[in-house]
């Protein structure tokens, strides 16, 4: 894992979860750490445990110089598809990461290998940035955003089981499984459903 990409800019992490889920927001965090950070766990949030990622959140928060998450909704998802959601709640958390004035970004570190320019709010100019495929296993600041973004959405999916059972998302969070896809047949969809989504279409043509 690396603390840098640049070794000379001021850097932000930013990371999405929830792309792949039938039901949900699609949520993106942003983080700026020290140049000089280290952690003996922090990696891609899928290979930390639930208790890991609870007490990294709360390292990563304390030792943070900016942090943001944000969203985009499932009318979103389904308005503007899910690539150009899971990018406008990335540019969301960098909004909010600007909004703060703490420290600004100089160079946009992002998991993946899409993304579209991002030009903070009152400027002309967009912040360079550059995708790194698998950049939540490489970089601190990468890695950082996506266990704030999935704590966030996990814990969102946990209070939307408490009404909706049925579908068990208290453990797959919205995820295609074999029981959620076989709830959509029996229940059919919610509020909080992508329609979009192939299995979500299926469950209406049924």
């Amino acid at each position: 894992m690396f603390a840098s990409f640049s070794n000379k800019y001021v850097e932000v992490g930013l990371d999405e979860v929830g792309r792949g889920c039938l039901a949900g927001n699609v949520v993106a965090a942003a983080v700026i750490l020290p140049l000089n950070f280290t952690h003996t766990i922090l990696t891609d949030s899928k290979k930390l445990s639930w208790q890991e990622r609870q007490n990294v959140e709360l390292e990563i928060k304390q030792q943070a110089l900016a942090w943001a998450i944000a969203e985009a909704s499932v009318e979103e998802i389904d308005s503007y598809n899910i690539l150009n959601a899971s990018i406008l709640a990335m540019h969301r958390a960098l909004d909010k990461i600007f909004a703060q004035k703490i420290i600004l970004p100089e160079l946009i570190l992002v998991d993946g290998n899409k993304f579209k320019p991002y030009i903070p709010k009152d400027t002309i100019q967009a912040v360079p940035y550059q995708c790194i495929v698998q950049g939540d296993a490489k970089f601190y600041a990468i890695a950082a955003a996506s266990v704030l973004a999935k704590n966030y959405r996990d814990a969102q999916m946990h209070e939307l089981a408490l009404q909706y059972p049925q579908y068990d998302w208290g453990k797959n969070v919205g995820y295609p499984t074999p029981k959620h896809k076989e709830a959509l047949k029996l229940y059919g969809l919610t509020a909080y459903h992508r329609k979009t989504f192939k299995p979500c279409k299926l469950a209406v043509k049924e």
